[in-house]
């Protein structure tokens, strides 16, 4: 990909995708900036069409395909949100295709993705190895791949929440971000980055899966099991030569993990605070913030809610 590029490409993706997704709020947070001395804002994108960001990148790839290729149809891999995203948009466009998820996805994800028109096949217990499949199977049937993260188009797509970010609130002084591949954080953080070279991009990740943030200290793409974490939307390895790890080395600033109870901490008092529902992942990046926040008093603080699919089990487990 152009990396040079990369923020007019989202701008051009906000333009593309404009019509078929949701400009979410930028909300300011009274109690979060209460609890942190900063001025917490959060971009809700748990309240986007399929309940997450993913769509963003969905639409985008989706529209950037051929006729022909459109006519072959699709092959995704998902944990969830990026499955329920590309069912969503392959309907809507009038195209077809094939879901894989792994065999411990939320029924909840599995459910979305059924409702949005996808068709769902299970395979592997980590989200690299669904990738993998995914690919092959797609290759073997001449069906175009698309990738929750290692691919331009879906970059700038997500990239379009940044775009959006941007518009709605200036000077954003740092913006904490759930990431798994890392296709969020490589598209939002180039663009705002590009508007703003001053502004810190923080990465957020479960310590049970801390892929990116470990493979960065190490200088390479690792492979290494994950555990369980409440964040399955961001749990699972990352592609060998994913161009999102190469992103995350020149574009974020710190690398943030968070053990479970305080992500679960998290998660509550956005609730209880916010009356909306957090998945795992959006409580990561709150948790994020709040293991951090005295580094960020008085400062503009956005702090991505990237998702809100969360399943009736674990919001009873949670409670």
């Amino acid at each position: 990909m152009n990396r040079e590029r990369l923020p007019a490409d989202c701008v051009l993706a906000a333009n593309r995708i404009s019509p078929h997704i949701r400009e979410t709020p930028l909300d300011f947070s009274p109690y979060f900036s209460e609890i942190t001395a900063a001025n917490v804002y959060l971009k809700l994108e748990n309240l986007q069409y399929t309940g997450s960001f993913k769509l963003r990148g969905a639409f985008n790839k989706v529209l950037s395909l051929t006729p022909e290729q459109r006519q072959s149809g699709c092959v995704a891999a998902s944990s969830g949100n990026h499955g329920a995203a590309i069912a969503f948009a392959m309907k809507k466009l009038g195209v077809t295709g094939v879901i894989f998820v792994p065999e411990q996805t939320s029924p909840t994800k599995v459910a979305a993705i059924k409702r949005a028109g996808g068709t769902v096949q299970f395979f592997g217990t980590d989200g690299l190895d669904t990738e993998t499949h995914a690919r092959n199977f797609a290759a073997e049937n001449g069906m175009a791949y698309l990738s929750p993260y290692n691919d331009a188009e879906v970059i700038a797509g997500q990239g379009s929440c940044g775009v959006e970010i941007a518009k709605q609130l200036s000077p954003v002084d740092a913006v904490f971000i759930a990431v798994g591949g890392g296709g969020l954080i490589s598209g939002v953080g180039s663009f705002l980055k590009s508007v703003n070279p001053a502004i810190e991009i923080v990465s957020c990740q479960p310590q049970a899966s801390a892929v990116m943030t470990e493979s960065v200290k190490a200088g390479e793409i690792l492979d290494f099991p994950s555990q369980k974490t409440l964040s399955d939307g961001t749990a699972g390895g990352i592609e060998a030569g994913a161009i999102t790890f190469d992103i995350c080395v020149d574009i974020v600033d710190r690398y943030v993990t968070v053990a479970e109870d305080e992500i679960a901490h998290a998660m509550r008092e956005f609730i209880d605070s916010h009356q909306l529902l957090p998945e795992g992942a959006a409580g990561v990046a709150i948790a994020g913030l709040l293991k951090v926040a005295a580094d960020y008093a008085g400062k503009n603080v956005v702090v991505i809610i990237c998702g809100g699919n969360i399943s009736r089990d674990t919001l009873r487990d949670l409670i």
